[in-house]
């Protein structure tokens, strides 16, 4: 599943409260104050996302609540990514990141703990 960048904005606001159901209108508040939207702006991202299944709509007072969370989203967005820039190969993702922020030896600690886990 796919999620615009507005709609992932939305779905931060839902994660930071908890992921508790949270009035629209609360929404709208919160997304007006960080990002400037108007009420109409957020009620369609609502709506949109409601749509695409990442957000349950209970009514009266439109009640949202998140259906996904903010691991999975990384995870698929995560994908995304390395399927459409690093050619499916996640070991091109690895060697970026490590080119950017270089590798400690707490890094390197870390990293063999990671392999021993997933060889078991």
């Amino acid at each position: 599943m796919v999620i615009g960048d507005s709609e992932l904005k939305v779905m931060k606001i839902l994660w930071e409260q908890g992921n508790m159901p949270i009035e629209a209108k609360q929404v709208s508040v919160i997304a007006g104050e960080l990002y400037g939207w108007n009420k109409n702006t957020t009620y369609t991202l609502l709506k949109r996302c409601v749509e695409k299944g990442t957000i349950k709509r209970e009514d009266p007072n439109f009640v949202c609540t998140p259906l996904i969370t903010k691991e999975e989203v990384q995870r698929e967005e995560m994908e995304h990514l390395i399927e459409k820039i690093f050619d499916n190969s996640n070991m091109s993702l690895f060697t970026v990141l490590m080119e950017k922020e270089g590798i400690s030896s707490d890094k390197i600690e870390v990293l063999i703990q990671l392999v021993e886990k997933l060889k078991s």
